[in-house]
């Protein structure tokens, strides 16, 4: 099966899985984004050490999951943060026993910790942010308790955004486009690209305020200008994130963090941009709440 196949057949069955998972929310939600979250942190992990560094995996992979299963029992920013905390300090506390027992002078011990957190946080902290937004509907009470879909509207700004952005950097990257955004990272990323990306964020992000703007009367967007700032605003922070696993990658000298999506690579090769649009989404949100 050719590369392109590959990419179809996971795009058909992912869409309608992300599809239901919104709609379930919850643990049914956070439990398969907990799985990611630590494949992804062992991809970072697997990166670091192709410089010579090697984690405590699964310190870091348990750590990563634990985050977003966290935001799933406390989905408030007030309930999450003291867990996120407690997570932080155990990861790191853990990582120092681990290295003191495992780690010998010449294993780079006090990298390896480093590594070990930073895989932890990189990847699990972002994505914890998924049961947050699909909670703040309720939470912020924008909607009807109860209403089916309204969890499901909050975590699709940024995938619209992140998604379709990143569709259309790459179609006119690839028509009109010729290198020259970081050639030194990521040397076919184009300007004319990044302009693209960052029409198709404000454009999904207007499609989305239209639709989820009737079904969340107290969404605190005031305008369609203001819908397409933000999708313009998580667009940069989607080629922030694009870019930041493009240095990852390039210092591992590798082309794909993984093999996790047949034809697409793996975990962080197509959750990079989302590690930052998410929180950068629901940040986003909850400052238009409080400064209408």
């Amino acid at each position: 099966m050719s590369d392109l196949a590959k990419r179809w057949a996971v795009a058909a069955a992912g869409i309608p899985a992300v599809l239901v998972l919104l709609y379930l929310g919850g643990w049914a939600l956070a439990t398969p984004v907990a799985l990611l979250a630590a494949l992804g942190s062992l991809e970072c992990h697997r990166m670091a050490a192709q410089g010579g560094v090697s984690a405590l995996r699964w310190v870091g992979a348990g750590g990563a999951a634990g985050f977003v299963l966290a935001a799933a029992w406390r989905p408030t920013f007030d309930g999450f943060a003291p867990a996120a905390l407690g997570i932080v300090i155990a990861v790191t506390a853990v990582a120092l026993v681990g290295a003191i027992a495992a780690r010998g002078p010449e294993d780079k011990p006090l990298a390896s910790v480093a590594v070990t957190l930073f895989g932890s946080v990189y990847v699990g902290i972002p994505l914890a942010f998924a049961p947050l937004l699909h909670a703040l509907p309720e939470a912020k009470a924008w909607v009807v308790t109860g209403a089916a879909w309204a969890g499901a509207l909050a975590v699709a700004l940024p995938l619209a955004a992140t998604w379709l952005g990143d569709a259309l950097a790459l179609f006119v990257g690839t028509a009109w486009g010729s290198g020259g955004l970081a050639p030194s990272i990521s040397p076919n990323k184009s300007w004319v690209g990044v302009w693209g990306g960052l029409s198709g964020a404000a454009l999904a992000s207007v499609v989305w305020y239209v639709i989820a703007g009737a079904q969340l009367p107290g969404l605190p967007v005031p305008s369609l200008l203001v819908a397409a700032l933000i999708g313009i605003f998580l667009g940069v922070w989607a080629i922030v994130g694009d870019l930041a696993e493009s240095l990852m990658k390039r210092d591992a000298g590798v082309k794909d963090s993984g093999t996790f999506f047949p034809g697409h690579g793996g975990v962080l090769d197509r959750l990079d941009a989302l590690l930052f649009t998410l929180p950068a989404a629901y940040f986003t949100l909850v400052v238009l709440e409080v400064f209408p």
